[in-house]
């Protein structure tokens, strides 16, 4: 049987593919059309995902929408009626793009679908899950476990906000939820709109910010904006917030009791952004870990899934892991909306279609590392790339992971495009911009020179997966990027008396350890674990920087600058290679260097795409 999941209009569309259970193709569509957290009807991903499984819609047996929009416009209608007359600016925005288009989903859809078809596809083989439904069997179904607590947290689906589902088996129930408005997501998108950042784009921003702050502002959070329980459910004073019936996150009254109003976007970070990121954050970590641990004490769960927006704090994820409540933990690696539709598809195969469901041998997991996007053969890699105007040498197996690891030993910074695209929004090893852990300034190099942000952001560690215990106080497979864990005690380096007293952004440039470009001012890193199973090309060159330098550890970013989507063909991998400060780039057995390249094709990617 196969399903094809979607996910759109809103933000992160996407599409997936599973057949009999197991999953063919994923993505999202932002990397075809370039635009940044596309919400249209993915169709480049549905013909990439039929195109894969060698089909065609006709074959194709049910289609899976990841929510129901009725009961998010019931949502809306009860919401606007509640804060009446406020909201009527909104509400005027809002329902005119209801009226056209998401009312009449299940039209717009077989429409949308037509194209794929020979004839119309058959409304009744459209099917709708709910939301955080869809969240929940994107989190349990691919997870290696048999039986597992599910938890969802995101700012807001149709009405739930929070889930806890029992998953065994091929069964998915829900057990209980949090409704919109009592929303962490949405506390922590309000400080994300009111440091300046943007909402559903900007939120790792406040993580990453965090560690330089400190979370003086906690008392306040917890004394006026929210009633926390010892459960971990809570209720939020909507006199401070502003998203239920107006046009911006926070109100006046927020403003007043933090101090001022929103920073501006783009202005100058200060020490009280800081503070307030760290401030919330600690109150998330806070909100997690009491959820956690009374959802082991009343289900008795050994093992833990995660998914939706909140998923992706990979602190607060860490935070639970470290809190050892559970003896397994596994976060969907595109725990956001764009991974709807991989559970959208799991839930029609699974709960509509009451399809048996096979769980992975040992600790595996159905993901196949998250490599679910398009790949490109070597023959046409070195066509597109000639097409493009590109000079390149084309390597053995060894010899490109050889040149690639001398590179980065040598401190250049290294384009790396192989494999199948990652789904999810991370670069695990696919579409990767790489540099030297061990060097002090290849954080700022990347930062201000390839991908054109904030100075502050802090970059990733790529491991070994049978070396992370020696580097970081962790002893787990982190595949996807979404636990935080400390650079252990041998590896750091003791700050000065003077060094100590630095405030915010002062902090940024003292080396902390042996590898000062992955070392967050906490002495924390979002840890990618390696494996040679899931990702064996990216494996070998690390073992190879590791052979040649005694560090397995190496510096792991995404592949595209500030604002732009990561890069999804080879074309896209050369313009970005020619629009940065790259050294060189790896596609596929082609090797890139830069000063080799016609100067006529350099472009400025400085200022190319409208920043996140």
């Amino acid at each position: 049987m196969r399903i094809l999941g979607i996910s759109a209009f809103y933000h992160d569309s996407a599409a997936a593919l599973i057949e009999d259970g197991a999953i063919v193709a994923a993505a999202q569509e932002e990397r075809f059309t370039r635009k940044k957290h596309d919400a249209d009807f993915p169709k480049n991903a549905v013909e990439y995902c039929l195109r894969t499984a060698r089909t065609s819609l006709d074959d194709i047996d049910y289609v899976c929408f990841y929510e129901k929009p009725l009961l998010k416009f019931e949502r809306l209608l009860e919401t606007y009626l509640a804060f009446a007359p406020r909201g009527f600016s909104s509400f005027c925005m809002a329902m005119p793009l209801w009226l056209r288009q998401k009312l009449f989903l299940k039209d717009l859809l077989s429409k949308s679908l037509a194209p794929y078809a020979n004839s119309t596809y058959p409304e009744e083989r459209l099917l709708f899950s709910e939301h955080h439904l869809s969240h929940a069997a994107s989190a349990f179904y691919p997870s290696p476990f048999e039986q597992a607590a599910v938890l969802t947290m995101d700012g807001v689906g149709e009405w739930a906000t929070t889930s806890l589902c029992w998953g065994e088996g091929s069964k998915l129930e829900v057990r209980r939820e949090m409704h919109f408005p009592h929303s962490l997501g949405l506390l922590y998108s309000a400080f994300t709109y009111y440091t300046g950042f943007k909402v559903n784009s900007g939120e790792y921003k406040v993580m990453g910010l965090a560690p330089y702050g400190e979370p003086k502002y906690t008392g306040l959070i917890l004394d006026h904006l929210m009633d926390l329980k010892e459960d971990g459910s809570f209720r939020l004073d909507l006199d401070y917030f502003n998203y239920c019936a107006g046009l911006t996150m926070t109100s006046n009254r927020f403003d007043r009791l933090f101090g001022g109003p929103p920073r501006k976007a783009e202005a100058q970070l200060t020490q009280r952004e800081m503070d307030l990121a760290a401030s919330v954050q600690a109150v998330t970590e806070e909100v997690v870990l009491r959820l956690t641990r009374s959802i082991r004490r009343e289900t008795g769960a050994a093992n833990l899934c995660l998914a939706g927006g909140v998923a992706l704090n990979c602190v607060a994820n860490g935070k639970v892991l470290r809190d050892g409540m559970f003896d397994g933990l596994w976060v969907q690696p595109a725990s956001g909306d764009a991974g709807g539709a991989l559970g959208a598809a799991f839930v029609a195969y699974h709960l509509f279609k009451d399809q048996p469901r096979k769980v992975p041998v040992g600790t595996a997991d159905l993901m196949q590392g998250s490599f679910l996007g398009p790949e490109y053969a070597q023959a046409e890699c070195e066509e597109r790339l000639r097409k493009a105007g590109a000079r390149f040498d084309v390597l053995s197996d060894d010899g490109i992971v050889d040149r690639c690891a001398r590179a980065l030993a040598d401190g250049k910074a290294l384009g790396w495009f192989q494999g199948r695209m990652e789904f999810g929004p991370r670069a695990l090893g696919g579409r990767s911009v790489l540099g030297d852990a061990r060097s002090p300034a290849m954080q700022s190099v990347l930062n201000l020179k390839v991908k054109y942000r904030e100075s502050f952001r802090p970059f990733a560690p790529s491991v070994l997966r049978e070396h992370v215990s020696d580097w970081f106080e962790l002893d787990a497979s982190s595949p996807y990027m979404l636990l935080v864990a400390d650079v252990v005690k041998q590896r750091r380096k003791e700050m000065t008396e003077d060094e100590q007293k630095l405030f915010g952004i002062a902090k940024l440039n003292i080396p902390r350890s042996d590898i000062p470009a992955v070392t967050h001012v906490d002495y924390s890193a979002r840890v990618q674990t390696v494996h040679a199973d899931t990702n064996p090309k990216y494996h070998r060159l690390i073992s190879a920087f590791h052979g040649m330098t005694g560090c397995p550890v190496i510096v792991n970013t995404s592949f595209n600058v500030r604002g732009e989507p990561i890069v999804g063909t080879p074309e896209d991998a050369f313009r970005c290679f020619m629009g940065t400060e790259l050294d060189c780039l790896a596609v596929g057995n082609c090797f890139l260097e830069k000063s080799e390249q016609d100067a006529a094709l350099k472009q400025n990617y400085e200022a190319a795409f409208e920043l996140d």
